[in-house]
């Protein structure tokens, strides 16, 4: 007998550019005086911090307008297992947020949507969507982001001896070898 196939994880769509100009954290990482892409680096950190958000429980997808971009013809790709879509020529983000949203209804699969645009809010509510406002993502995010660094400094700060680190019973076994 076949096993199941199990259900697909949660999709959680954010509003890219919504969550960058809702925080500092984000906003600190432009560069407007780069010949390059400006929003490149506050991308790179959205995507990493949605990653670790996401970790096990989410299928993460991150959409940007392309239409302000110096590059409109982004291809859509993966980093760190979050998929960035960048919209296409002449359609907006607000557009394939609503084409995710509704093709996931139709899987059927849960999806939660990331932004505090009230146009959007509006259009993609009801079951199975969760609405979260952008705020409540960077909340979270500076939340985790905090907990890492506690939880790094304390691992950079704990003095730990040899013996600490292996297995009490492989321990006992060395000791009795030792004392010979």
């Amino acid at each position: 007998m076949p096993m199941p196939s199990p259900a697909p994880r949660e999709l959680l769509v954010v509003d890219g550019y919504n969550v960058i100009y809702k925080s500092a954290r984000y906003l600190a990482r432009m560069d407007e005086t780069s010949d390059g892409d400006p929003f490149e680096q506050a991308r790179d950190l959205l995507v990493a911090d949605v990653a670790a958000y996401a970790k096990g429980r989410y299928e993460p997808v991150i959409v940007f307008d392309a239409a302000g971009n110096l590059s409109p013809e982004r291809p859509n790709l993966s980093k760190a297992g979050v998929r960035m879509v960048f919209s296409p020529a002449g359609e907006s983000a607000d557009t394939v947020i609503e084409r995710l949203v509704t093709e996931a209804r139709l899987a059927p699969q849960a999806v939660t949507v990331v932004t505090s645009d009230r146009t959007i809010r509006a259009t993609v509510g009801g079951v199975p969507v969760t609405r979260v406002s952008s705020d409540v993502l960077v909340a979270d995010v500076n939340a985790l982001a905090t907990e890492y660094s506690r939880e790094n400094e304390a691992r950079q700060t704990q003095h730990m001896r040899l013996e600490d680190r292996i297995d009490p019973a492989a321990r006992e076994k060395l000791w009795k070898i030792l004392r010979g």
